[in-house]
């Protein structure tokens, strides 16, 4: 796929370092020379120096026959515009933009064709928040992933010693845990000063206390899935903030609606601004999270969930650390570098969150090729699970009428879960005349189902599926397309 990206920031370069590596042909445009010539050095890539709204510029990036264009910009008015030409002037097909302003991100009619033509916005602010106000819901697991529009739920979960799976087989698992259908489809292992290592999940693979366990299940199992797993953990009351910027101050007003909160910010005059802006049960100190004796004095022993929200890593390892050995029960660090979430994730500090990986799922979807309705990047970027819509019939499908035990599926990749009975959202036609929702008869509601090697794979069902490296996701696409002789 031809895909261009507009920006060179944090945002711009981790989508292209995600990107390339699954073989597309990326052009990256900005105006700075010398950061284009740092991503041209790391990556496969090509780099255009220039204003990315002005169509010469696209043109010289090969705008005519894109794929796809990103605008990853700082601004949202330079996002916005650059889709506008790339729709009106080039005709590329799909255009996702950046936006952090709510009175643009949720205005359909603006994104509209007819206006600024963004068929998917991304906001990592806002991806961020739904990630961690999902761990606030679950503070056992380590992250949840929705899957058909949140029927089916991704689990990753650190297994504890005492918990009821701990030290038993997969095999086990109905026989133990008899109240919830789920699927175990991964198992990354410790080991002592090596990389976490990925466990084919077989009916003997036993679960080790301190494995990260990644799991499907329907939503309404979520909470017998963790307990399985983990030991009983308190629900989440008491949080505190590192970081008033727009990540932080975002986070806050997601979760004030929840409970009373802290946050510490480093700048007084963002702080003042934080005070009058936020709601009335967020508490706002002026100070350094990395001050032991501010810690102290807000009694940090008592936090539930500490969160490191500033712009700078060093910061947010130093104060999760801190915060840690001084007794909150658990605490996230919001890390830009890759590198630094790979080192930190599951040591002292409980998550390393990279912003990109928080909101490249959205992105992601519209990549993958055939009907991929949700993609989520998981182990900062290494593996992914894809939902996949299964499209025709026996004819015309390598997976349809086929059991599961049958579907040959490349190595160390699993389905987990089938949800069938998916109402089709609403949309348009190829003549762009509007095409009303379809759902189910009555009061149908959709069914989780869990993937059984008996389980017969039929047309329009959604298929959720684990795969342990991204490298293989092209083989997931190729197996569930449709062939050609297959008209819908």
């Amino acid at each position: 796929m031809k895909i261009i990206i507009l920006g060179a920031g944090r945002v711009g370069e981790s989508v292209a370092e995600s990107l390339v590596f699954e073989g597309n042909d990326i052009t990256v445009v900005d105006t700075d020379a010398q950061r284009l010539r740092r991503l041209e050095d790391r990556f496969d890539l090509r780099g255009v120096v220039g204003n990315g709204i002005q169509p010469s510029v696209l043109a010289e990036a090969g705008a005519h026959d894109a794929d796809l264009f990103i605008a990853c910009a700082a601004l949202d008015e330079t996002n916005l515009a650059a889709c506008k030409i790339a729709h009106a002037v080039f005709s590329i097909p799909t255009r996702v933009a950046r936006v952090r302003t709510p009175d643009f991100r949720d205005d359909e009619t603006l994104l509209s064709k007819d206006n600024f033509a963004v068929d998917c916005v991304i906001c990592p602010e806002a991806s961020i928040t739904r990630y961690i106000s999902k761990l606030v819901d679950y503070p056992e697991a380590l992250q949840v992933r929705e899957f058909a529009g949140g029927a089916a739920c991704l689990l990753s979960v650190r297994a504890m010693l005492g918990a009821p799976m701990v030290h038993h087989s997969i095999a086990e698992l109905a026989a133990r845990v008899p109240d919830a259908a789920m699927r175990i489809v991964a198992i990354y292992r410790r080991l002592a000063d090596q990389p976490d290592r990925f466990i084919v999940c077989k009916g003997s693979t036993r679960i080790e206390p301190g494995d990260e366990v990644f799991v499907l299940a329907a939503r309404e199992h979520v909470e017998t899935v963790l307990a399985a797993l983990h030991t009983d953990q308190q629900p989440v009351r008491r949080i505190m903030i590192a970081g008033g910027g727009r990540v932080g101050e975002s986070v806050a007003r997601e979760l004030a609606a929840k409970m009373p909160l802290k946050i510490i910010e480093t700048h007084k005059e963002r702080a003042v601004q934080l005070a009058s802006r936020l709601p009335s049960n967020v508490l706002v100190l002026h100070g350094d999270a990395t001050d032991e004796d501010l810690l102290e004095e807000e009694h940090i022993e008592g936090v539930d969930l500490f969160l490191a929200l500033t712009s700078d890593d060093e910061d947010n390892i130093m104060s999760c650390l801190l915060a840690k050995r001084m007794g909150a029960t658990r605490v996230l660090a919001l890390l830009y570098r890759r590198s630094y979430a790979d080192l930190m994730h599951g040591t002292q500090i409980d998550i390393a969150l990279s912003p990109s990986q928080a909101m490249l799922g959205e992105l992601l979807a519209y990549v993958r090729r055939g009907d991929v309705e949700a993609v989520h990047s998981l182990r900062r970027g290494v593996a992914e699970a894809l939902e996949i819509v299964v499209r025709g019939d026996k004819k015309s499908s390598r997976v349809v009428g086929e059991r599961i035990a049958d579907i040959k599926l490349p190595e160390g990749c699993s389905i987990g879960l089938v949800v069938r009975d998916m109402p089709e959202p609403a949309g348009h036609d190829e003549d762009g005349k509007p095409r009303p929702a379809k759902g189910p008869i009555g009061d149908a509601r959709p069914r989780v189902l869990v993937a059984r090697d008996d389980l017969v794979i039929e047309n329009n069902d959604h298929v959720v599926i684990f795969l342990p490296r991204k490298r293989l996701v092209r083989d997931i696409e190729k197996l569930f397309q449709p062939r050609a002789t297959f008209f819908g």
